[in-house]
């Protein structure tokens, strides 16, 4: 079987493997939406379904029209994040903290490309391989930092946000008002979270609601952490109820979230470690032999055979890159 693959035309080999990654895409995708995230949120909002309890009298009760509210709210919560999956540019990079337009990040992202061309001609391979590296320098590369850089200012924000949630317990319990909480925590606490506190209360300030001013906040800041605060925030102003006990269990799931992570990443650091160095032990070992044995490794650029088997290693090493991060990678 091997030898008869091996006697195939190259084109007719890259198309095969073009067309397994195609399918290794599809699968991954069909296997994310039936058992993704939000696969498993809206199973568990079938499995709670309507709230039809009516007391004694045929009125409905309390309890399930609380139920019934903390259900459209978590609804109203996920189709926000799904929206945030395909946004916009400039909301990407109001969620990373940059002060930069659209238009210098575009600019950014041209220059990248020129320099990461520019670093590939220097070493006289074929024109698909800068013409592919003006790609991933434009598209690529500040894409990734831009994805990067939210990620680590949405991991800062929530390494301190339960200490700023009970900060406002503390002041909801001595009788101050929930906007002057927020004001305090806007005060004390650390950017960036002394920096979003601030914005929601100019933003009450300025005669926006609650609501409002939380979903701008959620949506400057997409986690998990702070959609929970701010569907309390808003349960309790349309529901009533003891905002202070609700907010200090809140503050000790954030905790147990975060604990919870951390025995994660401790857990699964070897198994990183091993990816990294499986994955860039071929790098490795063909920039030794491109010292040691420069014609050996020419082969690889210098014919159409070595073109294309160069292609298949990046395709295959993409795909094991791909596939151990989701079996590394966990969501809490």
């Amino acid at each position: 079987m091997i030898e008869r693959l091996l006697t195939l035309d190259p084109m007719i080999l890259g198309a095969i493997l073009v067309l397994i990654l195609a399918v290794a895409i599809v699968g991954i995708g069909l296997f994310n939406s039936l058992y993704g995230p939000r696969a498993r949120l809206e199973r568990r909002l079938g499995q709670v379904g309507p709230a039809n309890v009516r007391g004694e009298k045929g009125g409905k009760s309390q309890s399930g029209m609380r139920r019934r509210d903390i259900e459209a709210k978590l609804k109203a919560a996920e189709q926000i994040k799904a929206k945030q999956r395909g946004y916009k540019l400039r909301e990407q990079l109001i969620q990373a903290g940059l002060k930069i337009t659209p238009k210098q990040f575009a600019l950014y992202s041209v220059g990248s490309a020129l320099l990461t061309a520019l670093l590939v001609l220097p070493f006289g391979l074929p024109l698909y391989v800068p013409g592919l590296a003006l790609v991933i320098g434009g598209l690529g590369v500040p894409r990734f930092v831009l994805n990067g850089l939210v990620k680590r200012r949405i991991k800062k924000f929530t390494a301190n946000f339960a200490e700023a949630i009970d900060l406002i317990v503390r002041g909801v319990r001595t009788g101050m008002t929930v906007a002057e909480c927020l004001g305090i925590v806007g005060r004390e606490m650390p950017d960036p979270i002394g920096l979003e506190f601030r914005a929601i209360t100019e933003g009450l300030q300025m005669g926006l609601t609650l609501e409002e001013s939380m979903n701008r906040f959620t949506a400057r800041v997409p986690s998990n952490e702070t959609r929970f605060f701010s569907i309390v925030l808003v349960t309790q102003q349309t529901t009533g109820g003891n905002l202070a006990e609700t907010l200090a269990k809140l503050a000790g799931i954030l905790r147990d979230r975060k604990r919870m992570r951390d025995k994660i990443r401790a857990l699964s650091s070897e198994a990183k470690s091993s990816a990294g160095i499986i994955g860039s032990l071929p790098f490795a070992v063909g920039g030794i032999l491109t010292f040691i044995a420069p014609q050996y490794v020419a082969i690889l650029f210098e014919t159409s055979a070595g073109n294309w088997c160069v292609f298949a290693g990046f395709l295959i090493m993409t795909i094991g890159v791909l596939v151990m991060r989701k079996m590394i990678n966990f969501e809490i």
